[in-house]
């Protein structure tokens, strides 16, 4: 709809990213904001929001299901809920991707049982209450999507079917043992904020083989 605000989070990119997101201002509400690590360039755009929900995704998702955000927006408004995520759907790649997601979703509905949790690649918040967590913290280098996610109350988290695509990009640049290794030291390390204000290396590409 062209009254949604749209704020696209953008880290200096060179591929045009800024020129893509301009193009359509005529069809949508649609800005670029400074960004930076992850939890910089959200915080940035979710301090310009003005609506009582707001969505984070990531660049690279796509929905599954076009009345996701509608259900997601029923859902919280009829349970009170703070946070509402989905499943993820890994379309690219071949059956150890798509396993790696669906067992990512397994986890997130067992998680119920202790602590849920949601990733950037889909986040739908409470703006009031995602403010009163602080925001995703900046100095988290790592999870703080996990992180910031895990201290809402079970009552006030939600799930709703239909999923985003996404692709295999992060196994492709990291491997998935390593990738694998780093959630469940994540999932291990989930009261130990010390943790996630170290340097996983997340962020650093591989070196090219020689």
């Amino acid at each position: 709809m062209s009254s949604t605000r749209v704020l696209v989070a953008d880290a200096n990119s060179t591929d045009g990213t800024q020129d893509a997101v301009l193009f359509f201002r005529k069809y949508l509400n649609v800005s670029v904001v400074r960004g930076g690590m992850p939890s910089v360039g959200r915080n940035h755009g979710a301090a310009l929001a003005e609506s009582p929900y707001v969505l984070f995704v990531d660049a690279d998702i796509e929905l599954a299901d076009p009345s996701l955000i509608r259900r997601c927006l029923e859902r919280a408004k009829s349970k009170e809920l703070h946070c509402v995520t989905t499943n993820i759907i890994c379309r690219d790649g071949g059956w150890i991707d798509k396993t790696f997601y669906a067992v990512n979703d397994c986890f997130q509905y067992a998680s119920f049982l202790h602590r849920p949790f949601a990733t950037g690649m889909f986040m739908f918040w409470d703006r009031k209450r995602f403010w009163e967590l602080g925001g995703f913290h900046e100095q988290i280098l790592f999870a703080e999507d996990y992180r910031l996610s895990q201290q809402v109350e079970r009552q006030r988290f939600g799930i709703v079917r239909g999923g985003v695509y996404t692709t295999n990009r992060r196994f492709q640049r990291m491997g998935h043992a390593r990738v694998g290794w780093l959630f469940l030291k994540t999932a291990m390390n989930y009261w130990n904020e010390k943790y996630f204000l170290r340097d996983h290396k997340y962020w650093v590409e591989p070196e090219p083989h020689a």
